[in-house]
């Protein structure tokens, strides 16, 4: 039977020896730090309720976007993975078509994740196939039901000290203060507002949500209204432990407006009646306005832009969003966030944390941006750039420029609550693979490194979270 590939040290490690060495030595050194995750999806509830994954395809492949994509795009329906309202596909069915297609993830980041999921947590090490698809089905499916497999007892096996999620501005947060007040509970699930739909006069039923918006927080239909319920639903958040305030926009597009342009685009916005240049200039004041307000009230502000969300309109209408076709876009940030940085970027306490899915601004703009700016920290690589590679170009195009202590710390990004590990495992094995070439050429001393690759898991993302 063909064996996955050996996750012992030498994994994702460098090939010549002598660097190898120092690479395995610095790894070690933080290989069982705990993790902290300040920006991810899992959902809160999982870890509240506490309920058992229901089989081996709910637990790794159908909340996660990138396994289900590489499927799709080999040409199956994603209502043959159990996806959609209506599928009334067996998961062991969705299984069988996974292991059958297990060769169309090698080379892929999620082939390295779940290749790494399967060994860790399962002690599976051949390969999938059609041939063996039941047999591990039904292996795993016995696990699930073992009280070490739980969300909580995995969440303490994970080493999870943090884990931030992602919710809605009228999101009540009781699953958060549920956890923040069980005794049992040692870990720390934070909120993070995530405004975008409330921000967006194009998105669907906007004037519906602001409506709701106001009703919640009792405030008049105005744009002095509007700010105001704004600023008390992000206080709500605060007080329920949250350290981030989260965009994902379309650009980083900013703009100061005065406050009668304003009130009079905030009228249109809820009437429908803006043209796409009124709502772009909309969009880029409210982006204003929320890093004023992490100014306020101390919320990490980070910026997610350069994506065509619902890249295919039938699957959207079909399925929903984050469906695996929200596609990257050339993104432009030292105009665009020229005028929120000319007002804010030297704002004590301030931080913005910038994101990107085009490679071709880390040297260009991105890192000279935080080379200068206090405020701006470097987010790391994300979505279709959490992999090898790409994280080991990013480490290389940013940290002559802007060093390491201007980057977020890794940041996982997921769905999927059993990739969190693996994810954070391979941040720092390229870490320290790219620590050690430093310190095999004289650029950087051994202790100095040391000290770097446990920063960057501890002490960093601490800092720029406000952890």
């Amino acid at each position: 039977m063909p064996t996955l590939p050996d996750l012992a040290d030498g994994y994702l490690m460098p090939a010549d020896a002598q660097v190898r060495s120092i690479a395995i030595d610095l790894y070690e050194s933080v290989a069982d730090l705990p993790i902290l995750s300040p920006h991810g999806h899992v959902s809160p509830r999982m870890i509240s309720d506490d309920v058992p994954f229901s089989d081996p395809t709910d637990l790794l492949i159908t909340h996660d976007h990138y396994v289900t994509r590489v499927l799709h795009s080999a040409g199956h329906e994603l209502s043959s993975l159990g996806l959609g309202g209506g599928s009334q596909v067996a998961p062991r069915d969705v299984w069988r078509l996974f292991a059958a297609n297990w060769h169309r993830y090698a080379g892929t980041a999620s082939g390295y994740w779940l290749t790494r999921e399967l060994e860790t947590l399962f002690g599976i090490t051949e390969e999938l196939s059609l041939h063996n698809a039941d047999e591990l089905y039904d292996r795993i499916a016995a696990e699930l039901w073992t009280p070490g497999f739980r969300p909580r007892a995995l969440f303490e096996r994970f080493r999870i000290e943090v884990l931030a999620t992602t919710d809605d501005p009228l999101d009540d947060l009781s699953e958060h203060r549920a956890l923040a007040a069980d005794p049992t509970f040692s870990g720390r699930v934070l909120p993070t507002f995530r405004p975008d739909a409330y921000l967006d006069p194009d998105t669907p039923e906007f004037g519906v949500r602001i409506e709701q918006l106001l009703s919640a927080t009792a405030q008049r239909t105005t744009f002095d209204g509007y700010l105001c319920a704004l600023a008390e639903r992000r206080a709500h958040f605060v007080e329920n432990g949250a350290v981030s305030a989260d965009h994902g926009v379309y650009e980083p597009f900013t703009a100061d407006l005065d406050r009668s342009a304003a009130e009079r685009l905030f009228s249109g916005a809820l009437l429908g009646q803006l043209d796409p240049n009124e709502s772009r200039l909309f969009r880029g004041h409210m982006l204003m306005q929320m890093a004023g307000m992490s100014v306020e009230d101390g919320l990490v502000m980070t910026l997610h832009p350069g994506v065509r969300r619902n890249h295919h309109s039938e699957t959207l209408r079909r399925f929903g969003p984050d469906m695996g076709h929200d596609i990257p876009v050339r993104t432009e940030y030292v105009e665009n966030l020229r005028p929120l940085l000319q007002k804010y970027g030297v704002a004590p306490g301030f931080h913005l944390v910038l994101f990107t899915i085009d490679e071709t601004t880390y040297s260009r703009e991105i890192a000279p941006l935080a080379g200068f700016y206090p405020s701006v920290y470097i987010g790391a690589p994300w979505w279709f750039l959490d992999a090898p590679d790409a994280i080991l170009r990013w480490r290389s195009a940013v940290t002559e420029t802007a060093g390491f202590y201007r980057s977020s710390g890794f940041i996982d990004d997921t769905r999927a609550f059993c990739s969190i590990p693996a994810r954070h495992d391979t941040s720092r094995r390229l870490d320290a693979a790219f620590l050690a070439r430093l310190v095999h050429e004289g650029r950087v001393s051994l202790p100095m490194a040391r000290r770097i690759a446990e920063d960057l898991v501890d002490t960093i993302p601490r800092e720029v979270f406000k952890l």
